[in-house]
């Protein structure tokens, strides 16, 4: 099994790569720190599986499984990613892929969902499965805020820029502009106006 790997964090990729060289069927072809890159490749190869990160520089990890699935339709998609908000997830999953798994899941999870995708199976991980279920019992929680996101929500009421929100929560820039994204769909706004109107007749600031 031909496998691509995307990823901007070097120590992760490696890390991966040596869990998956350990096993005689699968075959990592190549590696990519952007989506730029990764596309790029998989134009010119023959690529089985993709597993990919959300979180990339310029491009996301939805908008290179989208564009995947028009310039490869037979290769498969492994999410691997830090993300488990339940709409997000969801998002991804309507796209298509073929697992998702989270990166503080374990090698074995990991081996597990790279032989069920093989298989032809859909993987999704403990956790993941969790987030599903219960968003199906408690459909109202997949609109209400997280933490992380009413922390953000209220230094964007402070006028904090991207850069001094992920100094301040210390995360990564990519990280508060993916929680900020995720804020003003979950509220329906589409402007900081609306946002700190909405914020204060929810009692979120």
């Amino acid at each position: 099994m031909k496998i691509f790997l995307v990823d901007d964090h070097a120590i992760l990729l490696d890390g991966i790569k040596s869990i998956l060289e350990k096993e005689p069927t699968l075959k990592v072809i190549g590696e990519a720190n952007t989506a730029e890159v990764a596309l790029e490749f998989i134009k010119q190869n023959e690529v089985d599986l993709l597993i990919t990160d959300f979180n990339l520089p310029e491009m996301d990890g939805l908008a290179l499984v989208r564009l995947v699935k028009k310039i490869s339709p037979i290769t498969k998609i492994i999410m691997l990613s830090m993300h488990d908000e339940v709409h997000l997830v969801k998002e991804i999953l309507k796209e298509g892929i073929n697992g998702y798994i989270l990166k503080n899941d374990s090698h074995k999870e990991l081996l597990s969902a790279i032989a069920a995708v093989d298989a032809g199976k859909i993987y999704l991980s403990n956790d993941i499965n969790k987030i599903i279920i219960n968003s199906l019992q408690f459909p109202d929680e997949e609109r209400m805020l997280t933490d992380r996101e009413r922390e953000i929500l209220k230094l964007i009421a402070k006028e904090f820029s991207n850069r001094d929100i992920a100094d301040q929560l210390f995360i990564s820039e990519r990280t508060v502009e993916t929680h900020r994204k995720n804020i003003f769909r979950k509220t329906k706004t589409n402007s900081l106006v609306g946002l700190i109107k909405f914020a204060y007749a929810n009692n979120l600031i």
